[in-house]
């Protein structure tokens, strides 16, 4: 599926492609001076069947080589251990071959700049389901430009004892809210109903990424890592 999104100019004079294999869902999107056009698909466990034709299907649309772009941008987790260790492998190849930098995103900042960007939630708890009873947690709230940042750091945590950020106006996003729905909801009372099924989506990945590319945060291939936020998996990956 195509969409295009508008918002934010991601940097300007900017080209990017940005990947996301997150959780279920797997995205690519290409954003040229603000302009950003998305390739979106919900497909389980095809990833890496079909992540590089959405970003060969991109750039074919927009009549350029991967060698013309900037940078490119993933989402590095956390989330799903073989979702992100696909979008490292990807991107990494990528950046490899064509000498590109590469800026890593936070998929759960990814995932509450959707929710600004899709339906105006200026104040997201994200979480996603961790399993054994855990989410991913970060907390995000949009800055005068329309850019969520974040508040505070992310973890892994019960889903009963997530860190509950300052302030007020927050609304919940992600699958840990329909995982963990009574225990999140007792834990962090929200006006708003979640935003439970809401998924992460490269057009977000490449609006942050342009941002933080203009900030500077660009990595080389070879530091374009994924983020577990688990010790352990962390350790063993290394």
């Amino acid at each position: 599926m195509r969409c295009n999104a508008r918002g934010p100019r991601p940097g300007a004079g900017v080209k990017l492609l940005a990947i996301d294999t997150t959780e279920d869902a797997c995205s690519a999107a290409l954003a040229i001076d603000g302009e950003i056009a998305e390739r979106f698909a919900l497909a389980p466990r095809r990833h890496s069947e079909l992540i590089l034709p959405m970003m060969d299907g991109l750039l074919a649309d927009a009549g350029l080589a991967l060698t013309a772009l900037d940078a490119l941008a993933f989402a590095r987790g956390p989330g799903a251990f073989t979702g992100l260790r696909i979008a490292a492998s990807v991107v990494q190849g990528a950046a490899f071959g064509s000498g590109l930098p590469v800026v890593p995103v936070s998929s759960l900042h990814a995932l509450a700049q959707g929710c600004l960007d899709g339906v105006g939630s200026g104040a997201v708890l994200s979480a996603f389901d961790a399993r054994m009873g855990e989410v991913y947690w970060g907390a995000f709230r949009s800055d005068a430009g329309g850019i969520m940042r974040p508040v505070g750091d992310e973890s892994v945590a019960a889903a009963d004892a997530v860190a509950l950020p300052d302030g007020a106006g927050w609304r919940g996003a992600g699958s840990g809210w329909k995982t963990y729905a009574a225990a999140l909801a007792a834990r962090c009372p929200t006006a708003e109903p979640p935003l439970a099924d809401a998924m992460v989506h490269a057009a977000a990945v490449a609006r942050l990424g342009g941002v933080l590319f203009a900030e500077g945060r660009a990595v080389d291939a070879e530091r374009a890592l994924p983020v577990y936020l688990r010790d352990d998996v962390a350790w063993a990956k290394a």
